[in-house]
């Protein structure tokens, strides 16, 4: 019993602090980066991943951190409802950048004389817009249910109590949970299927593209691959790594949600795992760029004018 308190405790407060650390040094990087120069696409889509992805690890985090430590209970029901909607909020965008992130460099190493060619400097030019527009949707969608189950709160339909260990409330009756089910869980449903379609999509590129330097060139010039190459490849790794996350710890809260007597072991792996790439995601990102050159440019230039 010691051993595996103990063992979680380390787990949690590891990759809560690894998170806070690889997101915000991100983050950090794209705001000094940004004083400088005007971001690329790829890159402002990346700093509002980051973004999404403090906000899981600070909300989601921290809390179980501090439920592993033994501090149980220590939100009332209106900071616990604010607490899972700061999550489900980063959740979503989380989601739907990382989909926005595949889409676009999809489109970007399209062939010229696709269909998608024509669609390349409009999608570069509306997606500081498009992704507002995904801050602004899942924060009103979220925020429905957030007030609907404050509402709905001393019903009696709402018999089921989720516990946290950090905290607990009543849950939501059928027609909440179809409501959320059709604006929330539907959504991130398409967003993941349009992720591995379009992750499909730069893999036959690249595919395609390797055979025809393999054909036309020597060894030697078809070794030097070219930096949009390896920007795919980058947000291919990323998004890769995503979708596995993603995948497996949906499938663990499925289970939990149809499992009435719940492992303990069990329900800490679901916890986890669904903080996995939010924590890890970042130093994926920085494993496969070159951050601190670039940083080390800037600071040299300020340092000389």
């Amino acid at each position: 019993m010691g051993f595996r308190n103990l063992a979680i405790k380390i787990l949690f407060l590891s990759q809560t602090t690894t998170g806070i650390l690889g997101n915000f040094s991100l983050l950090i990087y794209y705001l000094v980066y940004y004083i400088q120069h005007a971001l690329k696409p790829t890159d402002l889509i990346l700093m509002h991943l980051m973004a999404s992805n403090a906000l899981i690890v600070l909300s989601a985090g921290i809390p179980h951190t501090l439920a592993a430590f033994e501090l149980k209970q220590f939100l009332n029901d209106f900071g616990c409802r604010l607490i899972l909607y700061i999550q489900s909020v980063g959740r979503s965008v989380s989601i739907s950048t990382t989909c926005l992130l595949s889409v676009f460099q999809a489109i970007t190493i399209s062939h010229r004389e696709s269909c998608c060619n024509d669609q390349k400097v409009n999608a570069a030019k509306y997606i500081g817009c498009s992704i507002f527009s995904l801050w602004v949707l899942f924060i009103i969608i979220h925020f429905i249910f957030f007030v609907y189950i404050l509402v709905k709160r001393n019903s009696k339909n709402m018999t089921r109590i989720r516990n946290f260990e950090y905290c607990s409330f009543g849950g939501g009756d059928d027609i909440n949970a179809s409501l959320y089910t059709a604006l929330a869980v539907c959504p991130e449903i398409f967003f993941s299927l349009l992720i591995a379609w379009s992750s499909v999509f730069m893999i036959v590129i690249l595919y395609r593209h390797k055979q025809r330097f393999q054909h036309i060139h020597s060894n030697t010039v078809y070794s030097r691959i070219s930096p949009e190459s390896r920007a795919t490849q980058k947000i291919l790794v990323l998004v890769c790594t995503f979708l596995a996350f993603f995948t497996i710890s949906s499938v663990l809260k499925g289970c939990i949600s149809h499992l009435h007597n719940l492992n303990w072991w069990f329900v800490n792996i679901t916890r986890l795992t669904s903080l996995c790439f939010p924590s890890f995601g970042p130093f994926v990102l920085m494993s496969h760029c070159t951050f601190m050159p670039r940083l080390s440019l800037i600071w040299i230039r300020n340092k000389i004018s």
